[in-house]
């Protein structure tokens, strides 16, 4: 069945007559996650929650449509772990630019970066990109921070844990392996002040931080805490699409 929200299953037929009001634009990565989950664990994340949001968002009236999934990520702490993709930030701007661009050119007027991968950052492309296109409104979620995890989970887990297992296990479960076969997601902390208070950033070197790829124990993982979550994370992001929608760029403030 055709979905009409879902670029890359509708037609020409059905878009060239719609005026889209926000255009959703998953953006994953493909990286080891532990021993047990796929590399394309972002992309599968992300497309699903892109996917289900917009389908909730359609069937209120709100014209949405879900761009294909950029399926590789900002890797640059990951460079040694084997076959872990990377893009630098400045491909990632670049490939930014031309979606805006052709956005821009067909009246697409608000663009949503649904990211799933924490190494991606877009707050200082959406800064360059006002400037670029000045009459595009751009944001961006992270969609495991939508709603508070710990209200779903015992540990949720930075990477490969417990919320990641979970989600996938319910997505795909063909693709998870035996939780008997994970590693515990072990993790070192950095050592100095200023990154345990949080005012200082940096960028982990992730094989001198955990030694399965994993942060975050999956033990308790299930399919259904899985469900759950992204039901909830897809319910808030279908209503904020709602509310953006109609929204010109002025009416965002109050």
């Amino acid at each position: 069945m055709i979905r009409p929200y879902v670029l890359a299953e509708t037609n020409w037929k059905d878009v060239e007559p719609t005026d889209y009001q926000i255009a959703i634009l998953p953006w994953g990565a493909t990286e080891a996650h532990n021993y047990h989950l796929p590399y394309a664990t972002d992309n599968y994340e992300a497309t699903a929650v892109a996917e289900e949001s917009a389908r909730k968002s359609w069937e209120t009236g709100t014209k949405v449509i879900v761009l294909p999934t950029i399926p590789f990520g900002i890797n640059t702490g990951q460079l040694d772990v084997k076959l872990c993709m990377n893009l630098n930030p400045s491909t990632q701007y670049a490939i930014l630019k031309d979606v805006a661009d052709v956005l821009v050119r067909h009246k697409v007027g608000k663009l949503v970066i649904l990211n799933s991968h924490g190494g991606n950052n877009f707050k200082t492309m959406i800064r360059e990109l006002a400037i670029d296109f000045p009459e595009l409104y751009v944001c961006s979620i992270n969609w495991w921070q939508v709603g508070n995890s710990h209200d779903f989970f015992v540990e949720p887990g930075d990477h490969a844990g417990e919320l990641e297992t979970s989600v996938i296990m319910h997505l795909h479960p063909d693709l998870v392996l035996p939780l008997s076969e994970a590693g515990d997601g072990a993790a070192k902390s950095y050592k100095l002040n200023g990154f345990k208070e949080g005012w200082v950033t940096s960028q982990r070197h992730w094989t001198k931080v955990t030694a399965d790829t994993g942060v975050g124990d999956p033990k308790h993982s299930t399919p259904e805490k899985g469900a759950a979550f992204l039901d909830m994370t897809t319910s808030k992001i279908s209503e904020f699409l709602n509310e953006l929608a109609p929204l010109s760029i002025e009416a965002l403030y109050e």
